[in-house]
């Protein structure tokens, strides 16, 4: 299993914040400067210790810090077992080992025995791709709440009791609201093609015009909401002057 000591991270905007140490010398002084800095505004830190992907094994992040002897037992539960008494708040499991692929079935029984063998909240993690999902593997696991990845760059609606919005409705959405909170062009751009490889192809002509914009202009361009783009932009001049 991928285990991640995940603790919560909301700041007073409700922003999730997340700290991925590498692992290099002097690495606690790194962390101990980032708190001192966030401490006002942080009420938990996140530690990642699940991500997979090569770019972050390979720089000693994610996965790579169970490889640790001195941070890993041979059993899943074990390792589950000595990070709760390191004081952690709450620990997030992810059901895959580091070698499987997202095409692999998550093992929500797995999840279950980290459940059972803890007594802080176990979040669990993997194959949620629907509002019905959340519930399953609550039931499932035993855990006190679902931390959802894939599902909610596809579709944020997946969060709404009601039906499922359709994904052309969200992604437009999101773009809109990419431009009102002035978020970063390489996030949007990520999920926007997240979005677009599920549903679609970016091979199209707009999976190819987001790849080569630039800025949040360019991507209003190809949604058509360059009035809304800059009715955005004239607010903000506006409240620049009288600031």
């Amino acid at each position: 299993m991928i285990i991640s000591n995940q603790l919560i991270l909301l700041r007073r905007e409700r922003i999730m914040l997340s700290l991925e140490p590498v692992m290099k010398r002097r690495v606690g002084l790194y962390f101990k400067w980032a708190l001192l800095m966030l401490c006002k505004d942080v009420a938990a830190v996140d530690i990642n210790m699940g991500c997979p992907k090569s770019f972050s094994v390979s720089g000693g992040m994610g996965a790579a810090l169970l490889t640790k002897p001195d941070l890993i037992h041979d059993d899943t539960v074990e390792l589950a077992r000595r990070i709760e008494k390191t004081g952690v708040s709450a620990l997030a499991v992810h059901g895959r080992q580091v070698a499987d692929r997202p095409r692999d079935p998550a093992k929500w029984n797995e999840i279950a025995d980290v459940v059972s063998a803890l007594t802080i909240p176990v979040i669990a993690n993997g194959d949620v791709f629907e509002y019905d999902d959340i519930q399953r593997i609550k039931v499932a696991t035993g855990a006190s709440s679902v931390m959802v990845a894939r599902g909610a760059l596809w579709n944020a609606s997946i969060f709404s009791p009601n039906v499922e919005a359709h994904w052309e409705d969200v992604k437009k959405e999101y773009v809109r609201k990419s431009i009102l909170w002035d978020n970063d062009v390489k996030s949007t751009k990520h999920t926007l093609k997240e979005m677009i490889m599920h549903y679609s192809c970016l091979e199209f002509p707009e999976g190819k015009a987001i790849i080569k914009s630039q800025n949040l202009a360019d991507l209003a361009k190809v949604y058509g909401d360059e009035e809304y783009y800059e009715s955005v932009r004239a607010y903000r001049i506006a409240l620049d002057r009288h600031a």
